[in-house]
This record gives C-alpha cells, structure tokens and sequence, in this order.
C-alpha cells in the first residue's frame, strides 16, 4: 500500500515554468533559451515566444493545483469489503456508506456518517470522521480515523434448527462499538475527488441464544478486519 502511494504521488510530472514580469505563468515544455528570447510549448500543443526581457524568471517544478476544496460542506459515499482470514466466519463482509463532511483549509474534513454493514446479519453503523490531506495536491495520500457505534437493523430473532425441535435455539442480534484508523489516496478533478482506502476496522456485535434449559446466553463477537474502500466525494 505504502509503495502504490508512492508511485502515485511521484507519478505528477514536473514542468518548466515561465513566470512573466506582468504576472502571469507560463507552463510546458521550454525549448530555446537564449539571451534575447526564451521559446516555450504548453501541454495543449501551443507554442510561445517571449523577449527576455518580459520573463521574470524560469524554473522547474511540480505545476501548481488549486483544484481542492478549501472549505465548506460535502457528501462522500463509498463501498468496499471487510477482509478477514480464510477460516473466520463471514469472510468478506460488505460495506456501503454515506458521510456529510465539512472541509476546512483545505487539509481537514470533520464528517459523520452511517449507511449498511452485513457481518452475517445487516447492521447499521453510525460514526464520526477525521480526515487529514498530507498534501492539497491533484494527487495525494491521506489519513483518517472513525469511531461510532453498529446497530441491528431487524428485531426479530434468528433460529438454528436442528434434527429435534427441542434443540431449536434463537438468537437475537444487537451491535456495538466500532473503531476505524487508515490512510488512502485521494485524486481530485473538477467535479470533487475519488479515493481508495485501505484501514484496520475493529467492530463489535453480539447475540443472546437461548440454551437448552430455556435459560438465554449473550455471546460477544469482535471483528478484526483489513477494511478496502472506493469511494467518491462531492
């Protein structure tokens, strides 16, 4: 995951830049520079020529993006898996999501959100969110954390039926607290940004089973997953 991040952030080209004394930048690719004119083409096939005395100066570097957010509300929805080792049970639980966030500066997004979970049985969670944006570049990995709680969807009980119906047992499901601490890569574009997560996700259910005598027994689950997320903001 660290070296898909890499790969990804260092993946931005840098371009030559121009910068003009009446202000404005130029970038693309420069290729004459001379002591009366410096001749330079952009990325769409242009192709400019300056009298040195108009350039400022002239650098190489990663082209300025200010495509990102700076502040205000949002609407992120995402999806993914809960993966788990071969022989737990529920190997690949699903999970959808919907967060309302709030950006600020850029770099920090406060969200809360909620959606549906299956570990075996549909489970509603709802949490809050932190995210920091390592960099406001196109591309950039980032890291977050989410703490909150899962709720049952359904009251009625489940029945594990066996050969007698004396051994029927229900079982009557209730959630718990879940905790979610990762890091991802965002994109952004005109519209918002996508993003992949990956997460360590922690979450807690439990059953009461009724035994054999008539008496009922609460069991406790714990889930210890690799939580793989593609998501899409707004």
């Amino acid at each position: 995951m660290l070296i898909f991040t890499i790969i990804t952030v260092s993946a931005q080209k840098r371009k030559d830049v121009l910068y003009l004394k009446n202000g404005s930048i130029i970038y693309g690719k420069l290729l004459e520079v001379s002591d009366n004119q410096y001749k330079i083409k952009t990325s769409d096939g242009s192709l400019f020529i300056f009298p040195s005395t108009d350039v400022d100066k002239f650098v190489n570097e990663e082209p300025v993006y200010d495509g990102r957010k700076k502040h205000g509300p949002g609407i992120a929805m995402e999806g993914g898996f809960l993966i788990g080792a071969q022989t737990a049970d529920y190997k690949n639980p699903f999970s959808f999501n919907i967060l309302g966030n709030m950006t600020f500066d850029t770099k920090s997004i406060v969200g809360i959100g909620s959606g549906v979970e299956y570990i075996g049985v549909p489970f509603t969670p709802v949490f809050l969110e932190y995210k920091y944006i390592i960099s406001d570049k196109k591309s950039t990995p980032f890291l977050f954390l989410r703490g909150g709680k899962m709720f049952h969807l359904h009251e009625e009980t489940n029945t594990d039926y066996y050969t007698y119906p004396q051994y029927n047992t229900d079982k009557s499901y209730s959630g718990g607290l879940t905790f979610t601490i990762g890091t991802g890569v965002s994109w952004s574009n005109q519209n918002g940004e996508t993003y992949l997560s990956f997460a360590y996700r922690n979450a807690n259910t439990s059953y009461t089973q009724q035994g054999n005598v008539g008496d009922y027994v609460r069991y406790k689950n714990s889930y210890n997953r690799l939580e793989v997320k593609f998501g899409f903001k707004f």
